[in-house]
Parts: structure tokens; sequence; C-alpha cells
């Protein structure tokens, strides 16, 4: 009993549920035919292409037309320039949203003694006449007109006439307010809308004879196609794009004589190409400026007669003069576009994908050659038969980057960085590239696996068309630029300089068990000679030594430990080395006992020897290695305590100073 009493429950629940739906639908419908009643107008709204407004008095009209619906808005007259789609839009979301709050018709007004007159409708304060295509095809479009009068007496409601003139509506005030604009609302101040992202070409052509400039945008890249082949900055060409589309129209000069602005032979044409349009700028002669006109000292700027041009095909659909203000920056670097927008960079390369460089300079028998690994480290390549040296990765590194942001410069105010486009071969020999003090070749990783690396060359010269300063050039291309007179010191050709600057490290383990320093002319008298008892550490056995001493003590052994060069002198150990110029004995050895991990209880043990020279001037010491084939100068740290050790105990210390006079009586 009680489960049927249930259902019973249930059903009617889902019974009154289906009523409330069923209620709620019915009164939304309801509604929506509400305000669809209320609407003053109807179809006529939907794909309107063409709007013109006339006002009453003046005889003012403003006409506003579009290709499609998709097309953006076009004022025809009084000028014909963009509109402010905005703008446009909101008139016709007013349209299309129109409603009556209350009407009355036409033909009762003489009952009342009244007119259209008396509500501002005869004749009308703004008259909208408007057309939408037909949906048959061929057939004309279909027009509507709509007249609007005066505010009623509260003053936020308007009287407006339908389209028919049969009937008068009272609306709301938002349709004046979007109709009673000026043309600073209706059109647009930009002169360019095609953004930076969408610019596929920009051409710059100044007055005959200057060739015509043409650069191509692709991705991330800017080149030029005319007058030369060569890439163009990414960022100077992006600023100019960007200073273009923030250029406005200051001025509409309806009644200005073409021949008076310039315009019919104009000192600039810039073109902007994006997707499937054009847009072309004139720019013609400049104003002269009131000195009480508010200028930018910051961004100095000039004001130029300039009437934009959309296609060529059609080079007098906007015929409007106005004045534009353009940055003089911006107006220098598209008058000598061809300099300014040049990349400067003189190689173009990815810095990661380098596998191997090669340097050479007069003389040399062959280049100095730097690989990376498979581990990505950095080698010196020798001759055949020669072991690989390592190389310091920074500094290879630095070599890269210097490398890839080697630049032209402008040799004075007046001459260009960029010295020849094409060069005869007599020019070529005059700048010193038949014998050049650098040549660089960078081997880049290749595109696919088993493809030929690509190699890119660089040449840098000083000849006799140089006056002294150094010029570059790319193997593959026929530029030469002009760079910093320095720049032969930034790419080095000795392997002494890029290898590695560690010459060991012990390994995990591995303990000094003694140290040794002996003067080579009296080896009997060592200057240090310790060694560690089992299991003595090395503070325990520095005890009994001066703090001095003990300081320099631990600075050697951590020397010996990471074996450190600051310069690389040569590449083969000898018997002798250069102090002060000339051949000279080496003055100390220093001999170290290390102890190498192996079972308990049997340690290895293995000796390292370094010859030391004397002392040479202030912060100049040399140590050469039979072990690792080199000599080299060492670290201040480690000089300072060589000092210690060799000459603490001799060092008379500063002189002192001479004894305080009496002061003479007065």
């Amino acid at each position: 009993m009680r489960t049927k009493v249930t259902l019973i429950l249930v059903l009617l629940n889902v019974a009154l549920l289906a009523v409330i739906i069923y209620a709620r639908h019915q009164w939304q419908a309801e509604q929506e035919l509400a305000r669809l009643s209320k609407r003053v107008l109807g179809s006529e709204t939907v794909g309107i292409n063409s709007l013109t407004i006339t006002s009453a008095g003046n005889d003012r009209e403003i006409r506003l037309e579009r290709d499609g619906v998709n097309s953006p808005w076009e004022l025809r007259v009084p000028i014909n320039w963009p509109a402010n789609d905005f703008a446009v839009r909101r008139i016709i979301h007013e349209l299309e949203f129109l409603e009556s709050e209350t009407s009355f018709p036409v033909s009762g007004l003489a009952q009342n003694h009244q007119t259209l007159a008396d509500y501002g409708l005869n004749p009308p304060r703004l008259t909208l006449n408007f057309t939408r295509p037909s949906s048959v095809a061929g057939a004309p479009a279909i027009a509507t007109k709509l007249e609007i009068g005066d505010t009623n007496k509260v003053g936020n409601r308007l009287y407006v006439l339908s389209p028919d003139g049969q009937t008068i509506h009272v609306v709301g005030h938002s349709l004046a307010e979007s109709l009673i604009v000026g043309m600073e609302d209706l059109r647009t101040d930009t002169l360019f809308t095609i953004p930076v992202f969408e610019v596929r070409w920009l051409g710059l052509q100044n007055a005959a004879p200057a060739p015509r400039v043409r650069l191509r945008h692709d991705g991330a890249h800017w080149t030029f196609e005319s007058p030369i082949a060569a890439r163009a900055g990414k960022a100077a060409s992006e600023v100019v794009v960007s200073g273009l589309n923030g250029l406005r129209v200051a001025n509409f000069l309806p009644d200005a004589v073409t021949a008076d602005t310039g315009l019919d032979k104009p000192e600039l044409r810039v073109t902007l190409e994006g997707n499937n349009r054009r847009e072309t700028l004139l720019v013609g002669r400049s104003l002269t400026v009131d000195a009480t006109v508010k200028r930018d000292p910051a961004n100095p700027a000039t004001p130029y007669y300039a009437r934009m041009v959309r296609t060529e095909e059609r080079p007098d659909e906007r015929p409007q003069v106005f004045v534009t203000m353009i940055p003089n920056r911006l107006f220098e670097t598209m008058h000598l576009a061809q300099e300014k927008l040049r990349d400067t960079r003189i190689l173009d390369f990815d810095p990661l994908a380098v596998s191997a460089i090669s340097l050479s300079a007069p003389g040399m028998a062959e280049p100095l050659m730097l690989r990376r690994d498979d581990a990505g480290n950095w080698r010196i390549v020798r001759a055949t038969g020669l072991t690989e040296l390592p190389a310091d990765n920074k500094l290879v590194g630095n070599l890269i980057l210097r490398l890839a942001l080697l630049s032209v410069i402008r040799p004075s105010a007046d001459e260009s960085g960029f010295l020849r486009d094409a060069p005869s071969a007599a020019e070529v020999e005059n700048y010193g590239f038949n014998l050049p003090q650098r040549t660089i070749t960078l081997t880049l990783a290749p595109a696919s696996p088993g493809a030929t690396p690509p190699t890119t060359t660089l040449q840098l010269g000083v000849g006799s068309a140089s006056g002294g300063t150094v010029q570059a050039r790319v193997v593959s291309q026929p530029f030469i630029y002009a760079v910093a007179p320095d720049t032969l010191n930034d790419f080095p050709v000795s392997a002494a300089f890029y290898r590695d600057r560690i010459l060991r490290t012990l390994p995990e383990g591995t303990r000094i068990t003694g140290l040794t320093l002996v003067d080579n002319d009296a080896p009997e008298k060592p200057l240090v000679s310790l060694k560690l008892a089992d299991g003595q550490s090395w503070d325990a056995a520095l005890a009994g030594e001066t703090e001095s001493r003990r300081a320099a003590l631990k600075t050697v052994l951590d020397g010996v430990t990471t074996l450190r060069a600051k310069q690389f002198v040569a590449d083969s150990f000898s018997d002798t080395t250069y102090v002060d110029g000339k051949p000279t004995p080496w003055k100390y050895t220093l001999e170290t006992t290390l102890a190498l991990g192996g079972a308990a209880g049997t340690p290895q043990t293995s000796t390292t020897t370094l010859k030391i020279a004397e002392r040479s001037g202030g912060g100049a010491q040399l140590i050469g290695s039979k072990e690792f084939s080199v000599i080299f100068s060492v670290e201040q740290t480690l000089l300072d305590a060589l000092w210690t050790l060799t000459y603490g105990e001799r060092d008379p210390g500063p002189p002192a100073l001479p004894p305080t006079q009496p002061a003479a009586a007065p």
C-alpha cells in the first residue's frame, strides 16, 4: 500500500515539474513576442550595407558603405576614408534593437489639432536612409527610411516616424546619441591597418633617381629583395612598420591642390602588403609649422602633405589630401633604408649549432682547429699523430659569441660602414683580402643526419684602401664591411689561449702525503721537506710552522691538488726557460708524493715534479711540467705562496722609517 502511494506522489511531482517547465517556456515565448512586437524595425536591419545620415538645417550628409557583411565600413561622403568600425556598429546595433515604449498613429494627429511639425518630424531633425541586399539575385537593394524628430518634454525620449510613415514611436534617447557624432568619431585617424605580424612586404620609394627598396618578411627574418639581395635587421624593420602603424591624420585638406602639396611627384612612397591587401602612403612636401604648435622634444616630428592609396590598380580611390606628423627619425630611416635597415651583424648563424672552428693568420703553417666532442666539450685538434688538448669551454663560447655579435661600424660620420656591395677584384685586394689577417671558418651541424655540414668563412683584412682600419667579408657574399679597429684582438689564433687552464684535478680518494721544495743550486738544503706519518693530517703536520709559512704551504697543497695555469707559455717542456728575455735553467723543483686509492693497507704511491723558474718582475713566475709537456705562468695566490717559501726568511721587509726629529725651539 505504501509503495503505491509513493509511486503516485512521484508521478504527481513529475507532472507538476512538466507543467512548470511548459508554463515557463510559454511565458518566455510570450515575453520574446512582446519584445519583438515593440521593435520599430524588423528584417530591414539585417545585412545593412549602406547608411546615410542627413541633418536638417545645414544639409550635412554622411554616407557610409561596405562591400559585404564581413567587409570594413568606408566613409564615402563628405570624404572617402575608412570609417570607425566601432562607431558604425553602434549605430546599427541601436537600429536592430530600437524598441517603442509607446506609439500613436499619424492619422489621429488632426483630431488633436497637431501635425508632424509639432514632433519635429516635418522636417525631421535627422533622417536615416539605409539599404540591404535583396534575397532575390539581381534584384535592387531594399531601401529603408527612418526619420527622427524632437525629444519629448522630459527630454529623455525621441519621436521617430516609422518607415511607412503611419506611426509615431517614442523611443529611448540612445539612438540620437549614436547618431549625433562628429566626423572625428565616424572616421578612423589611422593610416595603415596592417599589423607587424601580418606584413609580408615593405616597399620604400624615394624621389627619382633613388632606387626602389623592397623588403620581404618571412617568419622571423627580414631580407632585402631590391636593390640588393641582403639580410635586413629584424628589429629595425619592425620598428619602421610599428612607426607607420602609429601615424595619424592631423588634418584633412579637401580643397588642397595636388601640385602645391608635392603629391604629384611624392618625396616618398611607402607600401605595406599583408594577407591579400596592400596599403600605400604618398608623402609630399613638408609644411611650415607655427612656433606655437606643441612639439615633443623627445620625438621631434615634421608635418607632411600625404595621401593614401589602397591599390596600384585604383590610385585615385582615396583622393583626400591630409597632413600627418612623421617623426624625423622614422623619416630619415625610410629615406636611407638601404643602409639603416641593413642587418649590421656580419654573420648569421645559430651559436648552438657550431660544431667546429678553424682560425688562421698569415705565417701559420696550419690553421688552429677547435672541435666540439660528443659530450659537448671543446677540444684543440692538433697535427696528425699528436694528442688532442682540452679547450676552455668558456673561452671558446666567448669566441663564438663575439663572432655572432660582430657588427658593422661607421668609419666616420659621413661614411657608411657598408663599404662595398659589389666590389671589383682590385678593391678586394686593396682592402687586404688577398692576404687576410684572419680567416675563420665555422662548421655547423647538418640539417639532417648524413647531410654535408654547412660552413661559413669570415675574412678580416687590413689593406691600403682601409687607412689602417679593419674590414670584414663573408667568402660566399660580395659585401665588404667596416668593423671595429680592435677586432683582430678579439680573435687570437694561439692554441695556448684556448687551452683549458686546469691541467689536473686529483681524483677522489687520492691524498698528498709528501711535499718537497728545493733550490736547484743547493739541493742538499730543502726549503720544504714534509712527509705525513700514518694517519696524520696536514693540519697536524703544519702545526709547528710559522703562521705565514703554514698559510703558504696550504696554498701550495691546494695548487697542486688542482693544477691551474694562469696563461700558457709553451706547449712543450724544456730544461731551460726564458726569464727577463734570457734562457735560464729552472731555479726550483717541487715534488709531490701522492697516495692513490688501492687495497686496504697497500696504497699505491706516485711522484709528480714541477720545475719553477726565478720570479720575473713583480707578478710573473713560470712553472714547467714534463708530465704535461707544458710551461705556464702561475696565478697570483700560488705566486705569493712560493715567494713566502723561497724568499720569506730572507725578505728584509719594508725599509725602516727615519727617526723623528725633535721640533726646533722657537
